[in-house]
């Protein structure tokens, strides 16, 4: 009876260690899950998230482990991807030690601090709220800019990012990257041309706006640095629509060529005050290697392709810009003539 006992005692307690082991080695995520926790969630709401989403296939291995290692005191804010076939250990010990999986941020084609702010804020536990507050003059100050020149420190690209990223490390982030950026060669490329960091990112920013030819970027660059050079306006269009306050406006009138506005390239000679846009990598690498050419003008061909047709002499010019509106006026008519069919 002893014998007896002391078996089913020793193939109980095996059973029993068995268990435990598989609670804590055996695979227990059945899904990818992202959890995203903050300062508020309790280790209560971080179970009923597992539960109602069934991640784990078994919650008793992960209560029990979780409680074993007092999981429950060490809940940290984070983004937590646990993958499928994790085992519960690795998930508590993700949680306890608070390793979070870094998001990819992407931002391009920005033209405000608020779409800035609000792409942003899709990555971030930073609200837009107080992303825009980077812009505060005094925070800008802090960061060696003036409130029109703030846009040449954030640079578009893709960047990792720990979810927890407030606005203030987001900011110390892009001044990093910033610095990064202009190196050593790049900062000669920009003394080369006569241009500071900033002015390059300014040119950048109209270039960025007058064309989405990536091809034909070096070019207009040139077109404008040849008539900085010269001393003569930019009379770029897109800085008329930034000093508007409407850079979707699609066409130009002479109302808007009136502007006074330092940003107005068309009334104050040289670059405007800073950028008129967030310029992208490919922009100011267009302006920092430049086609060297003696054009001084260009404007959108007739053909409605995007891209333009330049010029030496302002005669020129204006005979490719009269085929342009001959034909923007042909094509308003045909629309006029279709609609009232």
């Amino acid at each position: 009876m002893v014998i007896l006992v002391l078996a089913v005692l020793f193939v109980g307690a095996g059973l029993r260690i068995w268990q435990l082991y598989g609670y804590v080695f055996k695979p227990n995520v059945q899904k990818d899950y992202v959890l995203y926790i903050t300062e508020k969630t309790s280790y209560e709401m971080v179970v009923d998230s597992l539960e109602r989403h069934q991640v784990m296939k078994n919650m008793n291995a992960f209560q029990w482990v979780a409680r074993r290692k007092e999981c429950r005191e060490f809940i940290k804010p984070g983004r937590y991807h646990f993958r499928e076939g994790m085992n519960t250990n690795q998930v508590v010990n993700i949680l306890r030690s608070g390793l979070q999986e870094p998001v990819k941020l992407t931002f391009n084609n920005i033209r405000t601090r608020e779409q800035l702010a609000g792409v942003v804020s899709r990555y971030l536990l930073a609200d837009s709220l107080s992303l825009i507050g980077l812009f505060d003059p005094e925070v800008v100050r802090a960061y060696g800019f003036t409130p029109e020149t703030f846009p040449a420190m954030f640079i578009p690209n893709t960047y990792e990012f720990y979810w927890t990223t407030t606005a203030r490390q987001f900011g110390d982030r892009m001044k990093r990257e910033y610095e990064a950026f202009w190196n050593e060669e790049r900062l000669k490329q920009a003394a080369s041309l006569g241009m500071t960091p900033v002015e390059v990112a300014t040119l950048a920013s109209i270039l960025q706006e007058e064309t989405n030819k990536q091809s034909e970027k070096p070019r207009v660059a040139g077109v404008y640095i040849n008539r900085l050079r010269k001393g003569m306006l930019l009379q770029a269009d897109p800085t008329v629509k930034f000093a508007v306050g409407d850079i979707t406006l699609r066409r130009i009138l002479n109302r808007h060529l009136d502007t006074d506005s330092p940003y107005n390239t068309y009334l104050y000679p040289g670059l405007p005050p800073g950028p008129i846009t967030f310029p992208e990598i490919q922009s100011i690498e267009a302006v920092l290697q430049y086609e060297q050419h003696n054009l001084y003008y260009f404007c959108a061909r007739e053909d409605f392709s995007g891209y333009h047709n330049f010029a030496r002499t302002h005669a020129e010019h204006e005979r490719n810009a009269a085929r342009y509106h001959a034909a923007l006026d042909s094509a308003w008519r045909s629309h006029r003539e279709n609609n009232s069919e």
